[in-house]
């Protein structure tokens, strides 16, 4: 199934941290399109140890985006009763540190009489004075890989729902390159026919001129250079050709499964190149108009495998 590179995944598990008291692990997983698979991870230190297991997960299941795995924990809300009646459930005070913490203030106010003292929130958030309640280090790990796989089948869920739009997107914009292409193709011949009018009548004035000036090496020279011109002009029979057959690889690439980004991306750049061939070699005003909205179809397309797996 061909996936979108963005997309957001969360899940959460619960940890017990003792005496009755519970944590909500929430782990949540977002990516964003890169041209390559790139893994971040921002996790509590009660989580570091899951962060191989998951980065094995999201390489297997992921080929390109960029990835972010972030966790936090909260104590449960339902879990305050118990707290209440068991305060040291949600960490204990170092009274050494906080000793400590309270001389280095006494020395500090000494030396600056103006320096206010430590808010309570200021003194609880010291290094090394409140020991962060923790389950068993197992706990936590195995609560964080859980807790991620989830998120990532989330994401990978939202990324397939993105991937799927997209691909009704493309195939519609698509659809109405080959329109422009089945108006715009009859009418070539017609188009060609037109311009050797206008050569012959270049090539009737040039004559006109030979038979005043009799400067026949002057003639041939003009006729030479007019007919490469028009030979070059209407040379455009391949550019349809390869422009239809381009489509149809897209079409194909869109119909398959797995990732398809680079390969679309490839496709867009040979689109736009017989587009802009087709606008170069362009003899007749709707032709030119042709190559544009062409054109501008192609960069709306561009804009959308840019966010393709």
């Amino acid at each position: 199934m061909i996936s979108s590179m963005t997309g957001y995944g969360s899940a959460s598990r619960q940890v017990s941290l003792g005496a009755g008291v519970v944590a909500d692990l929430q782990v949540e997983c977002r990516a964003v399109n890169s041209r390559f698979l790139d893994l971040g991870f921002r996790l509590p230190d009660e989580c570091r140890g899951a962060e191989p297991a998951l980065r094995e997960m999201a390489t297997q299941s992921l080929s390109r985006g960029k990835v972010e795995f972030r966790a936090a924990w909260r104590v449960n809300a339902g879990a305050a009763n118990s707290a209440k009646s068991n305060p040291h459930a949600l960490g204990a005070i170092n009274k050494d540190r906080l000793d400590a913490l309270y001389t280095l203030q006494e020395k500090a106010q000494d030396a600056f009489p103006k320096a206010q003292e430590l808010s309570i929130a200021e003194v609880l958030r010291w290094p090394g004075v409140v020991s962060e309640p923790r389950g068993e280090e197992d706990s936590w790990i195995t609560a964080a890989v859980e807790a991620g796989r989830a998120a990532l089948a989330a994401l990978m869920e939202s990324r397939h729902a993105e991937g799927k739009a997209l691909v009704g997107v493309l195939t519609n914009i698509t659809g109405k390159m080959r329109d422009i292409v089945k108006v715009i193709e009859p009418k070539v011949p017609e188009y060609v026919a037109q311009y050797q009018e206008k050569l012959t009548e270049r090539l009737s004035e040039a004559l006109a001129a030979q038979e005043q000036a009799k400067a026949g090496a002057e003639l041939m020279e003009r006729i030479r250079q007019e007919v490469v011109l028009y030979a070059v002009r209407i040379d455009v029979a391949e550019e349809f050709a390869r422009l239809k057959t381009h489509l149809q690889a897209v079409d194909t690439a869109l119909a398959g499964k797995g990732p398809v980004g680079k390969r679309l991306d490839f496709l867009m750049q040979e689109l736009n190149r017989e587009a802009n061939t087709l606008s170069s070699k362009s003899v007749s005003e709707e032709c030119t108009q042709a190559a544009l909205e062409l054109k501008l179809f192609i960069e709306q397309m561009r804009e959308q495998v840019q966010n393709l797996e």
